[in-house]
């Protein structure tokens, strides 16, 4: 700024007044490169803090526990679904007093397991949807061209010339 000043002939006061006007602009309408470097600064220390905890791979007995504490809510959930089915085709009758209990359980307790299962989930599949690593990525190939075989081995296969001749029709 210092060197245009010079060479326009302006004096310093009128870039001080530049400044001026910059920094009152800002109180309105915030300054998008300093958000942007603000924002990369504190996603980076984020980023760095949560790192930081996994710097060091803890394999102790209670690390592993809680590792196979984590993974098991969603197989115990589909095995008791299925195992209620069963009972329900075993013991019909227990399976409906069963039933009739659950409907006895207060509605707020309903909505707290639906928000519990649904934060659960929920955020797994943030994780996967945000990049998280284990998701697997397919990327559509483009596919290949279709062209008829000219050689006399495809009349080999009776599969593919009855396909040929309904696709040619």
């Amino acid at each position: 700024m210092g060197l245009i000043t010079r060479l326009l002939g302006l004096s310093r006061a009128t870039s001080e007044i530049g400044a001026a006007v910059e920094g009152v602009a800002e109180v309105f309408v915030p300054n998008a490169t300093k958000k942007m470097t603000l924002s990369h600064d504190a996603y980076m220390g984020a980023l760095d803090e949560f790192g930081s905890e996994f710097a060091y791979i803890r394999d102790g007995w209670f690390d592993r526990f809680v590792n196979g504490l984590n993974r098991l809510p969603r197989p115990a959930l589909a095995i008791g679904t299925l195992g209620l089915f069963t009972y329900a085709m075993i013991a019909p009758e227990h399976f409906s007093i069963r039933m009739q209990g659950l409907s006895l359980v207060p509605e707020p307790l309903w909505w707290l397991l639906g928000a519990i299962v649904s934060f659960y989930f929920g955020s797994r599949e943030m994780f996967y949807f945000r990049g998280g690593k284990g998701l697997p990525t397919y990327k559509p190939q483009k596919p290949l061209p279709v062209t008829p075989a000219v050689n006399d081995r495809s009349n080999d296969n009776a599969a593919l010339s009855e396909w040929r001749n309904t696709t040619a029709n």
